[in-house]
């Protein structure tokens, strides 16, 4: 992980805050790249002066957005016996990783784009599921820009808060993201129950 710390530092210090699009485009389609490394790293750079804070969530939004449409097409295009095959060959990627995100779309429908973006281990591959069900395209865009929004500007805040402590971010997500997975079901059905009403 040090290694994508370090090439973040770089990307970003080279490309300011296109780099941080570009960190964040990859962390979407290759899965086990965490966000919660490089974006609070992304808001402690910001308090250096480089770049605001806004300007690296509204650019980090820009990189999961073509990310996810990336995902998307994939799904769309490739069918689930595909994707999984693929799946198989990216390394630190597990077929479960497709089959988690599957079964998420399945259980909470469209509403899971929104909230699968702010899920750890879902986020990146829930558009897969999206394409595989061909979701309509503006609805799509709406949900992924508005969980990643929220995500990513979250995660870039923390780093601006937390400052030369940006990297707590990353362990305290890992311990907490069964909680984080709680939260997003509840809101799910929340969100279920007030659609219904």
């Amino acid at each position: 992980m040090q290694t994508i710390v370090d090439w973040s530092v770089s990307l970003m210090g080279t490309l300011g805050p296109p780099g941080v699009a570009l960190a964040i485009l990859i962390e979407t389609i290759i899965p086990p790249v965490p966000s919660e490394l490089f974006l609070p790293l992304a808001g402690f750079t910001a308090t250096t002066g480089e770049f605001s804070w806004w300007s690296a969530v509204i650019w980090a939004t820009g990189g999961s957005v073509l990310g996810a449409f990336l995902l998307y097409w994939a799904g769309a295009a490739l069918g689930a016996h595909r994707v999984r095959a693929i799946a198989d060959k990216i390394p630190l990627t597990k077929v479960s990783d497709v089959d988690k995100a599957l079964d998420w779309f399945d259980r909470h429908g469209e509403a899971s784009i929104f909230l699968g973006r702010m899920v750890p281990g879902i986020r990146s591959i829930i558009s897969i599921p999206a394409g595989l069900q061909r979701m309509p395209i503006g609805k799509f865009a709406l949900y992924t820009t508005a969980g990643s929004a929220i995500w990513n500007g979250v995660l870039v805040y923390l780093g601006v808060l937390l400052g030369e402590q940006w990297h707590i971010v990353g362990e305290w997500i890992d311990r907490f993201s069964t909680v984080i997975y709680i939260v997003c079901a509840l809101v799910a059905v929340g969100f279920v129950a007030f659609a219904v009403r």
